[in-house]
């Protein structure tokens, strides 16, 4: 299981919203760069970067700050959502130096673009599903559409899409610990692999992850809990290091 810590960028800084919601957002560093390179120096193996604002915009609106970000670290991988919904961003970012690049709101409206971009990309796209009361939000979780998640992700069963990325937004950012439940529902609806997103809080939610019935997810996406102290990031990576050494 891999623990990706996150960096969400509003405004050119590091912050973190509730529910998804940009009138609540809690800034955590003005230099996200800096934060990037202590994630990578804490022994982390792959970052979770969000242009929140692109996310609403539609488009990259925070680029300096990702451009920033791939400068200073040394070889930690970066995955990217947050207004990516051409393939002109795609490429964009991937000749960037971007590992991954994940499609949200695209996927609903355009679902041949992701397949398109997945045939051109092997390995290097990744679909966001966002879901609220049961159904998919897209435009930075602004508006919900009619799609389950399970209904999403079988969109892309046979697209070579690389991960799916499960956030729970009633979860994201409060704190509640992952929704286990839905994230292991629609990892056992899919053959893609899932990653969870949306609440981790502590170390418990890391010893969840790692009971014989979360084997089958990817990983999980952790924020707020390291930038407020509630997840030691060298307990928590050690426990991962420890089960896959078992």
């Amino acid at each position: 299981m891999i623990l990706f810590p996150a960096i969400d960028l509003k405004g050119g800084q590091c912050v973190r919203l509730i529910h998804g919601d940009m009138t609540q957002a809690t800034v955590f560093n003005d230099d996200p760069a800096a934060q990037a390179e202590r994630f990578e120096q804490q022994g982390f193996e792959y970052l979770h970067v969000v242009d929140l604002d692109g996310a609403f915009a539609g488009k990259p609106m925070n680029g300096d700050a990702v451009d920033a970000i791939l400068a200073r670290l040394k070889k930690m991988p970066v995955q990217l959502g947050g207004g990516i919904r051409d393939m002109r961003t795609v490429d964009g970012w991937l000749n960037k130096g971007v590992a991954r690049v994940i499609i949200g709101t695209a996927a609903v409206r355009d679902p041949a673009f992701v397949r398109e971009a997945s045939r051109l990309h092997p390995g290097q796209i990744a679909v966001g599903v966002d879901a609220r009361d049961g159904l998919v939000a897209v435009d930075g979780w602004a508006k919900s559409s009619e799609l389950t998640a399970v209904e999403l992700g079988k969109r892309f069963e046979d697209a070579g899409v690389a991960a799916i990325i499960y956030t729970d937004i009633s979860r994201d950012g409060v704190l509640k610990g992952l929704n286990i439940e839905a994230t292991l529902a629609l990892a056992e609806a899919l053959k893609i692999p899932v990653i969870a997103s949306g609440g981790l809080a502590s170390i418990a939610d890391i010893e969840r992850l790692l009971q014989p019935d979360c084997a089958k997810l990817a990983g999980a996406i952790t924020g707020r809990a390291l930038y407020d102290g509630r997840l030691d990031p060298q307990q928590a990576l050690d426990l991962i290091k420890s089960r896959k050494v078992a």
